[in-house]
């Protein structure tokens, strides 16, 4: 395990739900984080809040649809933090629509903010852990990249290939000391993409996105030696790390 205390991570989704949850854990942890997201007010509320703090932030507004953008965020956070010890990709998108209904336009979008945006950001950061020969990559994972939702007629085959791509980075990261690994929730969180998916029955046992948390922090520190190519289960993690903290 590396100490994660003054090392920098890259967080998408920063400015709501898990994001947020994850943002705060890391810097209570003494990182320092350039936090990506299309939310630019809330963005700048949750900087303004964690500098208040004593956090070492930096809010990039960015539409992760983009590919272009979401690589120029990543630069700017190199100029600005140089080589991450993490990277994160938490944000996504979810619309249930059919196939009947969709268009390509917005099944594109959900994809390209899932999986397009994991490429790119991975991309950019990649030559950089190669040269560090450290680094840890999460992609946020779930239930619909192992089984098939009606009407997620994007969001499934986005986290489906994901997942596809975490496991060939897994292959080619480990001799580079490269950890690449995906973490679902693991139980239902309440979240604002969770109030407008959920179904009641979804809802039973839903924890807010804090108690996952810790697992992110956790999972900065780790190298390819402790774990590559793996599915964590977010919630359990945290709640291991909790016992162990006494």
């Amino acid at each position: 395990m590396i100490d994660i205390n003054g090392k920098v991570a890259f967080l998408t989704g920063a400015a709501e739900g898990l994001g947020r949850e994850i943002a705060r854990e890391l810097v209570a942890g003494g990182m320092r984080v350039a936090m990506v997201d299309v939310q630019g007010e809330k963005l700048t509320a949750l900087a303004e809040e964690l500098r208040a703090d004593g956090a070492d932030v930096l809010p990039l507004v960015v539409d992760l649809a983009d590919p272009v953008a979401a690589a120029d965020a990543v630069e700017l956070a190199l100029a600005h933090y140089g080589t991450p010890r993490v990277l994160i990709h938490n944000a996504a998108v979810l619309k249930e629509v059919s196939m009947l209904d969709v268009t390509f336009e917005d099944w594109r979008r959900e994809v390209d903010i899932i999986l397009g945006a994991a490429y790119a950001l991975t991309k950019t950061v990649w030559p950089h852990m190669v040269q560090a020969r450290d680094g840890s990559i999460v992609f946020l994972s779930s239930g619909s990249a192992l089984f098939g939702f009606v009407k997620e007629t994007a969001y499934t085959p986005g986290k489906h290939a994901q997942e596809g791509l975490m496991k060939v980075l897994a292959l080619e990261g480990k001799e580079h000391n490269i950890a690449v690994n995906t973490t679902s929730t693991g139980r239902p969180i309440d979240t604002p993409m969770s109030d407008s998916h959920y179904t009641e029955e979804m809802r039973i046992g839903i924890v807010p996105p804090s108690r996952l948390a810790p697992a992110f922090a956790f999972l900065a520190g780790i190298d390819a030696d402790f774990a590559t190519g793996q599915r964590f289960n977010a919630y359990q993690l945290s709640e291991a790390i909790r016992v162990t903290r006494g």
